[in-house]
């Protein structure tokens, strides 16, 4: 869910990114207001402890607005004409990336010789070939666009065959746009093989264009996973992966997206968060699946 700003990459991380100047101090009751508005619009829930970071990351909306303190600019997003479209450069700014394509090799190893090759196998036997997978953060598109290299990996000369669509929300704007371009600097290709960057990867100078068989796989758009109904739309998926977004959210949040997740998935389903991630307070709806570098979260059929 909601990523911004480093090169192109993304891990939502929010209010993590390194502080910019300050322009004024939040007081008690402007922090209480701002988190929880910005609790009320995203899920995302900032701990008193970060209040710090509230004052750094929002101090060049308060100058780009022309206002004087916190008190205004929450003033602002609740009554100004402007707010609507103010809300989106909120999302970008209290929230941060930090990925690669192909983050978490042991994780993504399992869903490659485990998960993806056993549901393609059932699949199979069931004369059907339509996967759904759902990418729920997927940041600059860094996730989604891995998991569709790992079905060419997969399938070879059979994948034009399959009725594939990989869905890839989050909720900023800004970092859509850039995951639909597919432009990359070498830093968010660190973690990847390099035998995988000169088969996917066009490289002109510094920069590296994914290439368009993969977009071909991906349909990317807007989502607020504090919002039910958006959550209601999204196709039923064989495989979710939301790694590093719930690990943000308070505990009712949790459940809620959780909940929501196990709605979307088809019986026999996936889901795969993120390493420090953990379902085990928030339901025990799903049956774990341990394996070396990862559990993954099945929905019993």
């Amino acid at each position: 869910m909601a990523l911004f700003t480093k090169p192109p990459q993304a891990d939502i991380n929010p209010l993590g990114a390194s502080p910019v100047s300050r322009t004024a101090k939040v007081s008690n009751e402007e922090f209480t207001q701002l988190r929880d508005f910005i609790y009320e619009q995203s899920g995302i829930y900032i701990a008193e402890a970060r209040k710090y970071l509230v004052e750094n990351r929002l101090a060049n909306r308060l100058k780009e607005l022309n206002l004087k303190n916190f008190g205004e600019y929450y003033y602002y997003l609740r009554f100004d004409p402007g707010r609507r479209a103010e809300l989106p450069k909120l999302f970008e700014v209290i929230t941060t990336n930090e990925t690669s394509f192909y983050r978490n090799p042991p994780q993504l190893k399992v869903f490659q010789e485990k998960v993806l090759t056993a549901e393609l196998d059932k699949l199979r036997a069931a004369k059907s070939r339509k996967l759904r997978i759902w990418s729920a953060g997927c940041s600059t598109g860094e996730e989604p666009y891995t998991m569709a290299m790992i079905l060419h990996e997969v399938l070879k000369t059979e994948l034009p065959t399959w009725d594939i669509k990989i869905t890839a929300n989050d909720l900023s704007e800004g970092v859509l746009a850039a995951a639909r371009k597919g432009i990359y600097s070498d830093y968010a290709l660190r973690t990847t093989p390099k035998e995988i960057i000169d088969r996917y990867f066009k490289k002109e100078g510094e920069i590296y264009h994914v290439e368009p068989r993969l977009k071909h796989l991906i349909s990317f758009g807007p989502i607020n996973l504090s919002d039910k109904t958006m959550l209601r739309r999204v196709e039923r998926s064989h495989i979710i992966f939301c790694r590093n977004v719930i690990i943000y959210f308070d505990d009712d949040m949790k459940r809620q997206v959780i909940e929501s997740f196990y709605d979307n998935l088809l019986p026999g389903g996936c889901l795969l968060i993120g390493h420090s991630e953990s379902l085990h307070s928030i339901t025990r709806a799903f049956k774990p699946e341990h394996h070396v570098g990862t559990i993954v979260y099945r929905k019993e059929a």
